[in-house]
């Protein structure tokens, strides 16, 4: 049940246009912890512009956004300090988001539409200028079974589709939430009539998602890979860790990744050291210590992290963050080296 909306009005928060260093990232990453549940925010750019609007109507919140480059997690320690048990849908509205749940992942492309669930831990990734709207409702409007839940977070749902999405992904887009000088009556059916929708468009979709062919072994390490995404801060992040995770052996998941050409302990290193060069590249990297940085990446030694920035990447963390004000980068087949783990255990 919805519920009667109140005649609040919407909440707005816009950026600028302002040098990256003043708190722009801050000042959205409370907005959307605000209008959802906490998260953690990083841009990608030099000069970042962002806003996001909020209109609750009873249960259900309709927010639309619009920025730069930008990275939204929620780990596992925010679902821990802020419990959820919302359900989002996000529709991308224009240029293409990545987002990762329940060791899955799909990119967005404008009009399509993928459900998270607030109660488990998702990244967001958006590496170009974007706008979405995100609809946020109680699990119990959309009424299906956990399983069915698990099996549809992070899947895409498109106008291409032969089923409702075809019909409701462009109701779900145009519709208007503000409603000035509307009745609570009309608030609130509109409210009802948001929420169906949505109801239906996930049953449709849980449905309609079935397994597409690829191997066993090949979903299973996806799913892996893409848990691990949102859990590279983690310090404590192990194979042994990963495997319980995922109820597989130890020697198992030591095979998955060997049949790869990498090793699991290699793999994180790589994916960790990426995100840390990512993050030493961007606007507010002068004024973060390279030990912060390292800590934040889950390197709980400063100088093993240096060592292992220094053997991937050719240089140190110190001279990586000084040649991006004058353009310097490593070099691509490194950064490609060492993004896809191979640089061993």
């Amino acid at each position: 049940m919805i519920g009667a909306p109140p005649a609040a009005p919407a909440r707005t928060v816009a950026t600028g246009t302002v040098p990256a260093s003043v708190r722009e990232a801050a000042d959205w990453q409370s907005a959307a912890s605000r209008a959802f549940a906490r998260v953690e925010v990083t841009v990608r750019a030099p000069v970042w512009t962002g806003s996001m609007t909020t209109v609750r109507l009873g249960g259900l919140q309709i927010c639309d956004e619009a920025s730069g480059p930008v990275t939204v997690l929620r780990d596992a320690g925010s679902v821990a300090a802020d419990p959820s048990r919302n359900i989002i849908a996000r529709l991308q509205v224009d240029g293409t988001a990545r987002v990762f749940q329940d060791g899955r992942s799909v990119e967005l492309p404008p009009g399509s539409l993928t459900f998270l669930d607030l109660s488990r831990p998702f990244k967001i990734v958006a590496s170009q200028p974007q706008r979405a709207r995100t609809l946020m409702v109680p699990r119990s409007v959309i009424g299906l079974e956990e399983s069915a839940l698990r099996r549809f977070t992070a899947t895409l749902a498109s106008p291409a589709d032969a089923g409702a999405g075809a019909l409701l992904l462009p109701l779900l887009a145009d519709v208007r939430p503000e409603l000035p000088g509307t009745s609570a009556l009309i608030r609130e059916q509109v409210a009802r009539a948001v929420a169906d929708l949505l109801a239906t468009l996930a049953a449709d979709h849980a449905a309609r998602t079935v397994p597409d062919g690829r191997s066993a072994t090949q979903s299973l390490f996806e799913r892996i890979t893409a848990s691990v995404e949102t859990r590279l801060s983690d310090p404590d992040l192990s194979p042994r860790a990963i495997a319980d995770q995922h109820g597989v052996s130890l020697r198992y998941l030591h095979q998955l990744f060997q049949r790869r050409g990498c090793t699991v302990g290699g793999w994180i290193r790589a994916r960790r050291l990426e995100a840390a060069r990512l993050e030493l590249a961007g606007p507010e990297a002068a004024r973060r210590a390279i030990s912060a940085v390292a800590a934040r990446w889950g390197f709980t030694s400063p100088s093993h992290f240096s060592r292992a920035f220094r053997d991937a990447y050719g240089m140190s963390p110190n001279q990586w963050r000084a040649g991006q004000s004058t353009g310097g980068k490593p070099g691509a087949e490194d950064a490609e080296r060492v993004s896809a783990g191979q640089e061993g255990s």
